[in-house]
């Protein structure tokens, strides 16, 4: 093997590496996580800075990479040929072809970018110092060739914006798919999608409806107002006067038991109008990051819902919003309700007052709540009329089944997943 042959070889496998280089580095920089990269740069990492600055340059970054690419592959695959030629004559073309596509197929595209998916974040910190003078050398070209491509697409009509994804819509796509891809994260997806859901949803989604309300009258007898507070396990009651709707004021089981004590269990000489706190009003459409934030502001934690015309529709707790985000928050004073039974054959009953939010989470389906609130709603809705009891209707995927109504309340209900 003569001297000439053997710097053809060398040089051919030379740009082979190279080739290799820049497809991996073309997919690490691609699918490199940008979080971990900014919690490295933040910690002092050098290199972490530079793939930050490169992921930036997006349009500079893959223009050199591609430029780089394709003159270390048109080069190889042109001395190749001239190679073959000279010792397999005119079919030497058809030989090089053949061995420089399996060549670059198999050790400069797959290999180095299956290495890549696997490392993205390796990979990236251990090739951003040679991209970075490759993209700098390269940019003037880089930069012709993106004012040919952004001219030519203006030109047919075909440049326009980027698709606009959101954050939070990014943030649910990586936790929808890595619970996919079988990993356990079911509680921390369902953590951080409420969370998001702070920004989208109203007081009115969440909120105790006015029918569960427990409610003090307060010119009942001291004694019944203790009895409910003991029994029902909440520790702020509204009060109400006249009527169910004229709420006057909240009553706290501590006022109410420090009163107790300095009347020595004196019950009939308790004032409850003297106990109660000045009622807090908030409309049923503020947002629940609003609320939230009032709520910390004014360091209360209870507030009556009201419609657009003052009525009384619900009441909502500070808990109720950390239970959206952390899920069901139970005390050993609480009464747990199980609005969700399994049945056999796959199938579930149901509370007709049972929010659609929290059988979702349950059961990790996906029933859409933005027409209605609770699961009967959800059926009103979709049938359009007042289902009598035995009436089923499938929609969504499921089969919905009235089992009770007491008037004109939807009770209880089986659902049924329907299997294609």
């Amino acid at each position: 093997m003569n001297f000439a042959l053997t710097f053809m070889i060398v040089l051919i496998v030379l740009l082979l590496i190279f080739s290799a280089f820049f497809s991996g580095s073309e997919t690490a920089l691609t699918a490199v996580s940008r979080a971990r990269i900014l919690h490295m740069r933040r910690q002092g990492s050098h290199r972490a800075a530079l793939v930050e600055k490169l992921i930036v340059t997006r349009d500079k970054l893959i223009g050199g990479i591609l430029l780089g690419n394709n003159l270390v592959n048109i080069l190889a695959s042109s001395l190749a040929t001239s190679l073959f030629l000279e010792y397999f004559g005119p079919s030497g073309v058809v030989y090089a072809s053949l061995v420089m596509t399996a060549l670059v197929v198999v050790f400069a595209e797959v290999l180095p970018k299956t290495y890549a998916i696997g490392n993205p974040d390796r990979m990236a910190l251990a090739v951003a110092p040679l991209l970075k003078v490759i993209v700098a050398i390269f940019a003037p070209i880089t930069l012709g060739i993106q004012l040919v491509v952004r001219r030519t697409l203006r030109l047919i009509g075909a440049a326009g914006k980027s698709d606009d994804i959101s954050l939070s819509d990014e943030l649910r796509g990586i936790l929808a798919l890595r619970q996919k891809e079988g990993d356990d994260i079911k509680h921390d997806r369902d953590m951080l999608g409420g969370l998001l859901d702070l920004q989208e949803l109203e007081v009115s989604a969440i909120m105790v409806h006015r029918t569960q309300m427990n409610l003090v009258q307060l010119d009942a007898p001291v004694q019944e107002t203790i009895n409910m507070l003991l029994n029902c396990g909440n520790t702020r009651l509204p009060v109400w006067k006249d009527e169910p709707d004229n709420i006057i004021g909240v009553l706290h089981a501590k006022d109410l038991l420090k009163a107790l004590n300095e009347a020595d269990g004196d019950v009939e000489s308790i004032d409850l109008r003297g106990l109660c706190a000045e009622p807090w009003f908030v409309p049923e459409t503020t947002g629940l990051r609003d609320q939230l934030n009032a709520f910390l502001r004014r360091k209360t934690h209870f507030a009556i819902v009201v419609d657009e015309y003052g009525e009384v529709q619900g009441l909502i707790t500070l808990e109720d919003i950390l239970e959206e985000i952390v899920g069901e928050i139970a005390d050993e004073h609480d009464v747990v309700i199980d609005g969700v039974r399994p049945l056999s054959g796959g199938a579930i009953k149901v509370d007709g007052a049972t929010p659609i939010r929290d059988l979702n989470r349950a059961m990790d389906w996906m029933l859409p709540d933005d027409q209605a609130t609770t699961v009967a709603g959800l059926v009103i809705h979709e049938a359009q009329t007042l289902p009598e009891t035995g009436q089923a209707f499938t929609f969504y995927g499921f089969r919905f089944e009235i089992l009770k109504r007491d008037r004109n309340r939807i009770t209880s209900i089986r659902i049924t997943p329907v299997r294609d």
